[in-house]
């Protein structure tokens, strides 16, 4: 009797390893957000010079994304089944070979090989985004938020040292006789192979399987006597479980359909009232540090406030974005600047939260393959949003896709409101 009250105190609290495991990360995250930047830079640019025309210069973003969708699932089952290193390790893998396409396809001049790697180069981007996931896998309950952020914010650290670095690594490229426009991906396949091995060598302990073994400590030391006293409660929790990821998906879905769909057009805005590319590349930049760099803010906000509160905040929050995007004098970089780092603000709220609520609720038997499932959704989301976007302003305007992404942002809060009522 005595061993069976002291047994869950005896059971490790892996607080050191989490701390290690987010040390790995995050040094995976910073070398993988530096490929990931420096590709997506000259993507369109190298498909426009490729193919003579600017008519499907915006293929690469289609074909990064389809291939991310495809992406996150195999990551979401080698994770599942074998762990997060080999899962996140082949991700990054792919990913580079990708990128070494690339180069080949310049090399070569060949718009059929371009296509097929920079497909295969989206591999680099569903894994990036899916190494949050990681940092939630053994973080109490009550840090989860936190950690989630730590991973997510230190892609920006990447992301700006790999667009800075497009002038040297094209240098490097013509030194080497590979035309300039595909010197960032020489960069992309390094990082993205140094990142692989960083994960491959020191993610050890693996955190799902780690997590794993200790929720079968905690089942085992905790499992009551009385059979059908266990097992009554089970329905509700499968229930709230379904909830819960049907929410998470949700918030995430539309935190991305209305931010991607909003931060397409605003270059063509700003381009059609005579802005220069300089202007629009400031006010996307913008757009990005609002995106990740609020992280640890809005971590501590959903782990302190809750995950629902931070959820209902990106709905609001991207309705002041598209409120302010469609009323901003067209003339005014830094009114439009303030509308898109509100837009980055919104999408950071509905991510994290998003993230966060997934990982309390789904359970670790089935949480890597069903994360790389909400993935999925979350790429198809982003590239509805890309494509709608166009055919919204051909048809009306840029003010009426801001608004009506503002509108549609707000579907958060009854979607909060009906999994309130189903708990």
């Amino acid at each position: 009797m005595t061993s069976t009250t002291t047994a869950p105190t005896e059971i490790p609290q892996p607080a050191h390893v989490q701390r290690r495991i987010l040390t790995v990360l995050v040094i995976a995250q910073i070398l993988s957000g530096a490929g990931l930047a420096a590709g997506i830079t000259v993507g369109a640019l190298l498909a426009q010079d490729m193919l003579g025309s600017t008519g499907l210069a915006g293929l690469p973003s289609a074909l990064f994304t389809a291939g991310s969708a495809l992406a996150a699932v195999a990551v979401g089952r080698i994770s599942q089944a074998r762990g997060r290193r080999p899962g996140l390790a082949a991700g990054y893998l792919v990913g580079a070979i990708g990128g070494a396409g690339v180069i080949v396809a310049a090399l070569v001049n060949n718009p059929v090989v371009l296509f097929l790697a920079l497909f295969v180069y989206g591999a680099g981007t569903a894994t990036n985004l899916q190494a949050r996931y990681a940092g939630a896998d053994l973080a109490d309950p009550a840090h989860r938020g936190r950690a989630v952020s730590t991973v997510l914010v230190a892609t920006t650290l990447g992301g700006v040292v790999g667009p800075n670095l497009t002038s040297p690594m094209g240098s490097l490229a013509h030194a080497l006789g590979i035309p300039r426009l595909a010197g960032p991906f020489i960069l992309a396949t390094v990082a993205y192979v140094a990142a692989a091995l960083v994960l491959a060598i020191w993610l050890r302990p693996d955190p799902l399987r780690l997590a794993r073994t200790l929720e079968t400590q905690r089942a085992v030391t905790d499992a009551a006597p009385a059979g059908d006293a266990a097992e009554a409660p089970q329905p509700a929790s499968t229930r709230g479980r379904s909830t819960g990821v049907v929410l998470g998906t949700m918030v995430m879905v539309l935190t991305q359909l209305v931010m991607v769909a909003i931060m397409t057009m605003t270059p063509v805005h700003m381009h059609d009232h005579g802005h220069t590319t300089a202007a629009s590349g400031l006010v996307i930049a913008v757009h990005i540090a609002a995106m990740y760099l609020p992280s640890p803010l809005t971590g501590r906000m959903a782990d302190r406030y809750g995950r629902i509160k931070v959820a209902a905040a990106s709905g609001v929050t991207l309705l002041a974005a598209g409120v302010l995007a469609a009323t901003a004098p067209a003339g005014s970089v830094v009114l439009l600047a303030l509308a898109l780092a509100l837009l980055g603000l919104g999408w950071n709220f509905g991510l994290v939260a998003g993230t966060a609520i997934i990982a309390d609720t789904v359970p670790l038997e089935t949480r890597a393959k069903t994360q790389g499932m909400v993935d999925v959704a979350i790429a198809i989301a982003g590239a509805a949003g890309g494509l709608a976007s166009g055919l919204v302003v051909a048809a009306a305007s840029f003010p009426v896709l801001a608004l009506t992404g503002g509108v549609i942002a707000l579907a958060v809060l009854p979607a909060i409101a009906a999994s309130a009522k189903r708990r």
